[in-house]
Order: structure tokens, then C-alpha cells, then sequence
């Protein structure tokens, strides 16, 4: 009896999945580079979302309007694409590796100018104390 009830549920399992559609393509398709884009850009005002919401909300800032602006897309034509790309794991897989790869490389070049700023900041420290604790120039006059 219960080998009978799992071989049912295995088999209504397997042929649920077998009708899967993938989306087609969409006309206005976005390139995958600027997809990479897109998606570099949306990553970076989510960033900024979770830093300050409050300013934001508080200005009147739509992200999102911003993001799709500046590409030249509309909602629409970002959700078809995504869909598209999401079909097929792989290729956005890609696409999110190269999105991870620049946002890594950008923090890496913010750490470095963190690291350099800090050490300036350390040596201008140095010279100021130094100047600080120096003797005071005698005056021949007094």
C-alpha cells in the first residue's frame, strides 16, 4: 500500500514538471551587457535604499524611475527581459557572476582609496603633533 501511494505521488511529480514553458523571446530584448548594467545599477540603489530609506522617501526619489531613465527601458521591457534571461539558469547565472565581479572590483578600488586617505590622513597627523610639540622659537629681542 504505501509502495503503491509513492510510485502515484513520484509519478504525478514527474509529469507535473514535464509541461514547463519557457517565456519567448521578447521583441525588445536587452542586451546581456546592458542587462549586466542594469542590474549593477539596481543592486547599487537597493544599497543605497537600506543605507538612508528615510532621505529618499523623504525627497521624493524613485530609484527604480531613476535606474530604468538612465537605460533608456521601461518596467515592462526589464521585466520581459529578466524573465527571459531567468529561463535559462545559466545564462543568468553568467550574467550575475559578471554583476558580482564589478561590484567586487569596485569595492576593492573604494578600499584602496580608504587605505590611501587613511594613510595620508596619518602622516598630516604626525606632522601636525610634531609641530605641536616642538620647541617654541626663541626671539633674540626678549
Amino acid at each position: 500500500m504505501k509502495q503503491s501511494i509513492f510510485f502515484i505521488i513520484l509519478t504525478l511529480g514527474l509529469f507535473g514538471c514535464q509541461d514547463v514553458k519557457q517565456p519567448e523571446k521578447p521583441k525588445n530584448l536587452i542586451a546581456k551587457d546592458k542587462m549586466v548594467d542594469i542590474l549593477l545599477e539596481t543592486y547599487l540603489a537597493n544599497a543605497a535604499r537600506s543605507i538612508d530609506n528615510k532621505s529618499i522617501i523623504s525627497k521624493g526619489i524613485k530609484m527604480d524611475s531613476l535606474v530604468y531613465k538612465k537605460f533608456g527601458i521601461d518596467s515592462l521591457q526589464f521585466v520581459k527581459s529578466n524573465s527571459y534571461y531567468a529561463a535559462d539558469v545559466n545564462t543568468y547565472i553568467k550574467i550575475v557572476q559578471e554583476v558580482e565581479a564589478r561590484l567586487t572590483g569596485m569595492q576593492q578600488k573604494m578600499d584602496s582609496i580608504r587605505a590611501d586617505n587613511k594613510r595620508k590622513d596619518s602622516i598630516g597627523k604626525q606632522k601636525f603633533e610634531d609641530k605641536i610639540n616642538a620647541e617654541p622659537v626663541k626671539d633674540s629681542l626678549i
